[in-house]
């Protein structure tokens, strides 16, 4: 077989912080518990069969996100958390990252634009300053506005993705997978559906690679290259709290 073409990779450790106008680090705890909840409320619902101790602990679950203010208050202290005046956004970091790998130079029109496929939007507009050279298609599991079009990333389909972006953002996104095979199957789907010598942005909460039983950053990188993806950019913020 030919070798697997490797496609370059910036990867970006982020912290997951998303402040809203109350204190910060009360926000931080609620992100987190919301993170824990959905993950083993996914987890449970993809057994084959659920007992009564399971549909018990299931209903607990959803009762407490319901009084955390359910899945629409997480994805609003998110989007609080991407604006500028606290310190969010890692597409700034991504625009960034483009500019000095030169792939802003081939934009202009249509045609030229890089398609970017922003995985786990939270806000439409986060590339509109760079309209003229890239074009954005943001997707969310559960979108809060209609520019946002609401789509399961593992449903699509992937002949008619299959090598048609230039830029993939799973900022936040693969760590709040639940089954670490699903991770896997992302990053290999990921892969499938970049153009040759395409990027993929990866952003995780600094403590995923930093203080993980499972993972450091030498294993997360071995692992990228298994896939077939090579790292050319890296940042990382020491000191920060994450889920």
């Amino acid at each position: 077989m030919p070798k697997a073409r490797k496609r370059k990779t910036p990867i970006v450790q982020a912290n997951t912080d998303a402040p809203t106008s109350s204190k910060p680090e009360v926000t931080r705890s609620v992100i987190r518990e919301f993170h824990t909840l959905l993950k083993r409320q996914a987890q449970l619902q993809k057994k084959g069969t659920q007992d009564a101790t399971t549909t018990s602990e299931l209903s607990q679950i959803q009762k407490r996100i319901d009084e955390l203010g359910g899945l629409e208050r997480y994805q609003h202290m998110s989007a609080v958390g991407q604006k500028d005046d606290r310190g969010g956004g890692s597409h700034k970091i991504l625009i960034g990252w483009m500019k000095e790998l030169g792939l802003h130079r081939g934009g202009g029109d249509a045609v030229g634009k890089l398609k970017l496929l922003e995985v786990g939007a939270l806000l439409p507009d986060n590339y509109q300053s760079c309209s003229s050279w890239i074009d954005n298609h943001p997707i969310d599991l559960n979108s809060r506005h209609p520019a946002i079009l609401q789509q399961d990333f593992f449903l699509l389909d992937p002949q008619a993705n299959s090598e048609k972006w230039s830029v993939i953002s799973l900022s936040l996104v693969v760590n709040f997978v639940p089954e670490p095979k699903d991770r896997g199957r992302m990053l290999l789907m990921a892969h499938s559906m970049l153009v040759p010598d395409g990027h993929l942005f990866v952003a995780l909460p600094l403590p995923c690679l930093s203080n993980s039983r499972y993972l450091t950053f030498e294993h997360f990188e071995a692992v990228m290259n298994v896939v077939g993806f090579t790292k050319v950019k890296e940042k990382w913020r020491e000191g920060e709290a994450g889920s």
